[in-house]
């Protein structure tokens, strides 16, 4: 065990998701703000990070529990932001295939973009690269650098003033992560649909604004992107 620890593969994985640390370290820090903001206590806020380990759904469900939404609504939203990781495991699950359950339910619990991208890219360059090892390197780092960052986060929101109104940086954070990820026109189409439909659903009854965009805005870049497959074919 104490070689797998210090084997290259795992150096390796921790290594090239190293870069990617620069945009995780604030985003956790926000996720710590807004876990503060939404009244949690360090303990929760911990148990949350833990639990989720989710970036974008994360900040979601701590909206609608500042917000008083019900469980279920934060529930909701929360699996309906992370269904891409239906298609991030689908895709990457092949290179795991010869391993265990319980090996593979484990790296499961680390799946991130972050961590999918750097794996499958490396996988596909380096076919004799030992897999899970890389993939651990990968998805361990960015779970303990979120899990430190949050922790950051609660202790700098809770001693920060109210009027400082660091808790902006939620939707700045969203921003940031919605517009590089508008890079053609179905992807275009649900951010700018979702988005529209969230602000004006927003006076929904138990805070549904923000699950009612999600789903219409999944909704409207599949509507588009088989719009565009049509016309391509044709």
């Amino acid at each position: 065990m104490r070689d797998a620890l210090f084997d290259g593969d795992l150096r390796a994985g921790v290594r090239d998701v190293s870069p990617l640390m620069l945009g995780i370290v604030p985003f956790a820090l926000v996720a710590g703000i807004a876990a503060v903001d939404a009244g949690l206590g360090l303990a929760e806020a911990v148990g949350m990070s833990v639990i989720v380990f989710a970036g974008a759904s994360q900040l979601a469900a701590l909206d609608l529990l500042g917000s008083n939404a019900p469980l279920a609504v934060v529930v909701g939203t929360a699996v309906v932001i992370n269904l891409r990781m239906l298609m991030y495991s689908a895709s990457i699950a092949p290179h795991f295939a010869d391993y265990g359950r319980r090996l593979r339910a484990g790296l499961a619990y680390l799946l991130t973009d972050q961590a999918y991208a750097i794996s499958v890219a490396e996988f596909d360059e380096n076919p004799d690269r030992s897999r899970w090892r890389y993939y651990l390197g990968a998805g361990a780092s960015l779970w303990v650098v979120w899990q430190i960052g949050t922790i950051a986060g609660v202790v700098i929101g809770a001693g920060v003033p109210d009027a400082w109104g660091l808790t902006f940086a939620v939707p700045l954070v969203f921003l940031a992560l919605l517009v590089p990820a508008m890079k053609d026109r179905p992807t275009t189409v649900a951010g700018v649909a979702g988005g529209a439909i969230a602000v004006v659903a927003a006076g929904l009854p138990l805070n549904l604004g923000l699950l009612v965009g999600a789903l219409c805005g999944i909704a409207a870049g599949l509507a588009a992107e088989r719009i565009d497959s049509e016309a391509m074919a044709s």
